[in-house]
Formats: C-alpha cells, structure tokens, sequence
C-alpha cells in the first residue's frame, strides 16, 4: 500500500494515511480519509518518506485514505460548510443564553457526521455539561469543546499578513513556534510592537525563521565590548553586523571601522558586557 501525507480539518492538520493500493495520488487531490476524529475530506500533499516522517515527527499512521472524491462527495463537503454557517449561528445563541463567560471562535462539522468540534477562547475554567447536553440535544451530534489559545484563533480566522501573503498558521505552519523579543534585537528587527505582531498580536512567528543562523553566525563574531587587535591597530568592538559577519571597531586614536571579522587577528579580551536574562518566551 502507497501511504501518503494529508491535510485536513479547518485547523489544517497534517498526517499519514494509507492508501488501498499502491497507485499514487496526485498533490492537491481532495480525498476522503478516515482520521481518529471521524470521516473528512483531506487534500494530498505528497507521498509519505522518511523525510516526511522526521519532518512530522512520529512514524505511525493518521488513519487511511478512503478513496479520491467524486463530484457527489465535493458537493456533499460544500453542503457541509454551507451548514456550518447556520451552526455557527446556532451555537452562538445557545452559548449567550446559557451566560457562559466564553468567546466562540469557529466550529467544524466533520464530513462523516460523527462530530460537531466547538472552538472558543475562556480566560476561565467553565463547566460545559449543560452546554454540551443543549448542543447535542440541538444539533443531534456528538460535540466537542476545543479550547484555543489566540495564536490558534489568527490560524483559524486570519488571511493575509503585512507581507502580503496568506499567514504562515494558516498555509505552512505545522505548531506555533515559541518567539522572543530576543530573536526580535538579535536580527536588528524594529522593536515597534505595531510592526513586529503578527494578526493574533503576538510577536510574528517569522522572527523564528532566521534567528538559528543569526545565533550561529554571531557565535563566530568577537562580541560587543570586547578588545581585538587588527593589521589597523587595537581597539574595542562597539557593533556587529551579523550576516555580514563583520563587526564595527573603534579604535585607540578614535578612529571607527567596519571590518570582515576574518580580519581579526587576536582577540585580547572577549569580555562584552554583561548579558541580560532573555525575556519570557511568548506562547500560544
């Protein structure tokens, strides 16, 4: 069997199934797979390899591609979106009535009709007995409260960032990334909370992208503060420029200089200044 790597659910979550044979599916085909949530529609992504499994991180399977959509499945899968509007609508009045200090973010109704997945945000811990009794009783499915953090609300609900593209939660990224204000000073980023929050107002999860190299590359350079001796004199490091990997030195008689830190020669004293405990990282 030819096992392959699927992407559903509204939350865009990504696995492997397996297929009945080992004829390849091509990459974008809307399938009908059923995952340990229930019956859905999916869309390939690509075959399944060693390198998808390590990218994932786990070697078991999802669950197993059913077979490829026919017209009367994707019309069925529109009927279901179409619905989950009037869900939505629904959920909303029961929850407002029943005086629940919660937010509703989205809902999902799978392809199967299993489950009903209700997405909220609650500062507090609720007790939704009731609740799920009334849902259940309304919409005559089994219901599902999944509470989200705000980075996954911007995955459900945001479309495009400042840069013009569709927001990495909701294409590519597979978990949020932990981002610091550190990673933010390190690249010389804008330390303008306005310019470097992504749609969930949190720091961009882009701040990560780079910032392993930027480490990598700022280990090789002498640090700020400290004295090294070039074929120009001696002097101290005031600034780096880290993927330029060269560093500004002042110099005894004053003088100041960019120079390729190839151009170091000695580096008499590695002592900066005193490094200060890295902000609490931000989390989902």
């Amino acid at each position: 069997m030819a096992n392959h790597i699927v992407r559903y659910g509204i939350m865009r979550i990504v696995g492997e199934f397996s297929a009945k044979n080992d004829d390849p599916i091509a990459r974008g085909s809307v399938v009908i797979v059923r995952s340990e949530r229930g019956v859905e529609c999916g869309e390939v992504l690509s075959t399944a390899s060693e390198q998808t499994r390590k990218y994932l991180g786990r070697t078991d399977e999802s669950g197993r591609i059913l077979q490829i959509a026919t017209a009367e499945d994707l019309r069925k899968r529109d009927q279901v979106i179409a619905t989950q509007r009037q869900d939505f609508i629904d959920c909303g009045r029961i929850i407002t009535e029943s005086k629940l200090q919660m937010q509703l973010i989205d809902i999902e109704r799978l392809f199967g009709g299993e489950r009903l997945i209700i997405y909220y945000l609650s500062e507090k811990r609720i007790d939704f007995r009731d609740l799920v009794r009334i849902l259940a009783g309304h919409f005559k499915l089994r219901i599902e409260m999944r509470q989200i953090g705000i980075r996954d609300e911007a995955k459900l609900l945001a479309d495009y960032g400042d840069c013009g593209k569709p927001v990495c939660c909701n294409t590519h990224l597979r978990e949020m990334p932990p981002v610091t204000m550190k990673m933010a000073k390190v690249q010389k980023a804008t330390l303008d909370p306005n310019k470097i929050s992504g749609r969930c107002g949190r720091l961009k999860c882009c701040l990560r992208y780079e910032y392993d190299t930027y480490e990598e590359y700022q280990r090789e350079l002498p640090p700020v503060g400290a004295t090294v001796v070039t074929k120009a004199g001696q002097g101290r490091v005031i600034s780096q420029e880290i993927l330029a990997k060269k560093i500004m030195i002042a110099y005894d008689d004053s003088r100041r200089t960019l120079v390729d830190a190839k151009e170091v020669l000695t580096v008499i004293s590695a002592r900066g200044p005193k490094s200060k405990a890295a902000p609490p990282t931000e989390s989902a």
